[in-house]
C-alpha cells in the first residue's frame, strides 16, 4: 500500500510509476484504490464508473481498467454532500456523517475487491487517500492501513518535500498511529525534491533513528511530467505535457486561444489535455466574464452539477461573456454539462431538485434528468475521423425538430450544433484523445476564425506511454528496488 503524508503529495503517481515498473520487469500489475474522492471519472468496457486515477494507473500497467480497482466512488455535490458509486453504479447521495454510518457495510466488499485482485494479478499496488493518520476517522477507515492491516499488506509512505516540513509530517504520521497500524509501514519516499541531495544532511538517517523506518529514495521535482488528475487541486499547478509542448516547434500556423470555463464543480477537464500536445494552442482556465476575452475556442467542461453551475456562470457574467464570444465568431464547444448548459431548458429533480431551468439557449436542445446514470463507452465518426470516448450524465439531452448532428455513433442521439455551425455540443467525454479528430476540429476552429492551424502530428496514446516510462525511469533511477522487493515479498499471498 503507497499512503501519503495529505492528499496531492504525489500518491496516485507513485501507483502509476510503480506499476510501470513492474510490469516492465515482467509482473502482472494491477492499481487499487478502495475509496477514491474525484470529480474526474472514467467508464470501463462494461459501463462501470470508477476514478479517473485508477484507469490511468491501470495503463501504466497496460491492463483494461475494471470495477475492482475503485469500488467505491465518492463524487462530491457540495460540501457536505456527495454522490456515492459503489460498484461501479450510484448508490444515493449522502451527506458526510450519513456516509461514516455506511461505512462498515462497505468493508467487505471493499476487501473482496482487493481479494479478487490479488488471486488474478501477480502484484496489487494498493492506494490510500489524504492521510492515514487521520485521528478522528482511523474507527471507521475503509481505504487507508485498516485494509492493509485486514489484507496483509506492507506500506509505504510519501511525503512532499516542495510544500516544507516533509521530516515532521513523516514523523507525525507514524507517531500517530496506533501500534498495529505503525508496525505496517516499512519504509519513506520523499517525493518533488529540487535542488542537491546533499542538502537533506543527516535528516534521513535522523528520521530513521527516530521511527525505526528507512527512507526507500528521494524522488526529483519533475515540472513537465504529469498524468491524468484525480480532482480540481490539480489546476492550481500545470496541467500534464504542458512544459513539454512549449519546447516543440510551433510551425508557421497562428496560435489558437482556447478558453475552458473552470466551474467550481467541474468534472473530467482530463478531456482537454490533449490539446496540451499541439504548440499552436494555448489553454487556460477562466473563472470569471472579466477573464474570458476574445478566445478563438470556448469549451464548458463537465459538471457534477450542471444546474448549480449554471447560476454561477450567470453570477459571474459568464454567461453574457460567451454570448459576446459567439457573436464575435469564437467556437463554442459544450461537454456534458456544458452541453446541458447550452440548450434551451432543464427539467432537474435529481441533482438539484430545482424542477425547471432555462438555459444559455444557444443549442437547440433541452435535457430532462432522470436518476438512472448513463455510463458507457460509446464510437463513431465525426467529420470523416474516427470518434471514441464514454459518457457520464444523469441528464437526458433530446433534440427539438430541425435540430443538426454534427457526427454519429453507435446506436445514434449524439453530438448537436447551432443552425450556424458556432456552437457544438456532445456528451462524450475523452473526445480530443483521438488524433485525427482533433486536427480536423481545430482546423475547423481556426478557419472559422481566419487563422492558419498546424497541427502536432503527435499522437495522445503514444505521449501518454512516454509519461508513463519517464515515470518508471524517475523511479528506477532513485529508489532502492531490492528494498522494495522485499516488501512485496512480505505483502504476497501465501502459495
Amino acid at each position: 500500500m503507497v499512503c501519503g503524508t495529505a492528499s496531492d503529495v504525489g500518491k496516485s503517481h507513485m501507483v502509476a510509476g510503480l506499476c510501470r515498473v513492474l510490469v516492465r520487469r515482467g509482473r502482472r500489475v494491477a492499481p487499487f484504490k478502495a475509496q477514491n474522492m474525484a470529480l474526474n471519472s472514467f467508464v470501463t468496457v462494461d459501463g462501470h464508473e470508477i476514478g479517473r486515477a485508477q484507469a490511468s494507473q491501470a495503463m501504466a500497467a497496460r491492463v483494461e481498467p475494471e470495477v475492482a480497482m475503485n469500488p467505491i466512488l465518492l463524487k462530491p455535490t457540495g460540501d457536505r454532500t456527495s454522490q456515492v458509486i459503489v460498484d461501479g453504479k450510484p448508490s444515493g447521495h449522502l451527506t458526510a456523517l450519513e456516509y461514516q454510518g455506511r461505512k462498515p457495510e462497505l468493508l467487505a466488499g471493499v476487501l473482496a475487491a482487493l481479494d479478487d485482485l490479488r488471486h488474478r494479478f501477480d502484484v496489487v499496488i494498493a492506494e490510500g487517500a489524504g492521510s492515514p493518520a487521520e485521528i478522528n476517522l482511523l474507527a471507521h477507515d475503509i481505504v487507508n492501513l485498516r485494509i492493509a492491516k485486514d489484507a496483509g499488506l506492507p506500506a509505504i509512505i510519501v511525503g512532499d518535500i516542495d510544500r516544507g516540513g516533509v521530516f515532521a509530517a513523516l514523523f507525525g504520521t507514524v507517531s500517530l498511529l496506533p501500534d498495529d497500524y505503525r508496525s505496517l509501514v516499512r519504509g519513506f519516499v520523499i517525493n518533488k525534491f529540487r535542488g542537491d541531495p546533499a542538502l537533506l544532511g543527516d535528516g534521513l538517517a535522523e528520521l530513521e533513528r527516530r521511527t525505526g523506518v528507512p527512507t526507500l529514495g528521494v524522488i526529483p521535482f519533475a515540472l513537465d511530467l504529469g498524468l491524468d488528475a484525480e480532482d480540481s487541486l490539480a489546476l492550481t499547478g500545470r496541467r500534464p505535457w504542458h512544459s513539454a509542448s512549449c519546447r516543440l516547434p510551433r510551425g508557421d500556423g497562428d496560435v489558437l486561444d482556447v478558453a475552458v470555463i473552470s466551474f467550481p464543480r467541474i468534472s473530467n477537464f482530463t478531456d482537454f489535455d490533449a490539446l496540451a500536445l499541439e504548440p499552436a494552442v494555448a489553454v487556460r482556465f477562466v473563472h470569471d466574464g472579466a477573464g474570458l476575452g476574445r478566445p478563438d475556442l470556448v469549451i464548458l467542461p463537465g459538471s457534477k452539477a450542471t444546474v448549480l453551475d449554471l447560476a454561477w456562470l450567470r453570477q459571474v457574467g459568464l454567461d453574457r461573456a460567451v454570448v459576446r464570444c459567439q457573436e464575435s465568431g469564437s467556437i463554442v464547444l459544450g461537454v456534458c454539462g456544458g452541453f446541458e448548459m447550452l440548450g434551451h431548458e432543464i427539467v432537474d429533480h435529481v441533482e438539484s431538485d430545482q424542477g425547471e431551468v432555462i438555459g444559455l439557449g444557444s443549442l437547440p436542445v433541452d435535457t430532462m434528468f432522470l436518476a438512472e446514470k448513463v455510463t458507457r463507452q460509446r464510437h463513431g465518426t465525426a467529420w470523416g475521423q474516427t470518434v471514441s470516448g464514454y459518457e457520464i450524465h444523469h441528464g437526458r439531452v433530446t433534440a427539438r425538430a430541425g435540430a443538426q448532428a454534427w457526427f454519429d455513433l453507435e446506436e445514434g442521439g449524439e453530438g448537436i450544433m447551432s443552425d450556424d455551425g458556432a456552437v457544438l455540443g456532445t456528451n462524450l467525454h475523452g473526445l480530443l484523445d483521438e488524433d485525427g479528430f482533433r486536427s480536423t476540429f481545430l482546423t475547423h476552429v481556426a478557419e472559422r476564425r481566419g487563422k492558419s492551424f498546424s497541427a502536432s502530428g503527435l499522437q495522445f496514446g503514444a505521449a501518454r506511454e512516454e509519461q508513463f516510462d519517464r515515470l518508471a525511469d524517475l523511479l528506477e533511477a532513485h529508489l532502492d528496488l531490492p528494498a522494495l522487493d522485499c516488501i512485496l515479498a512480505d505483502g504476497a499471498l501465501p502459495s
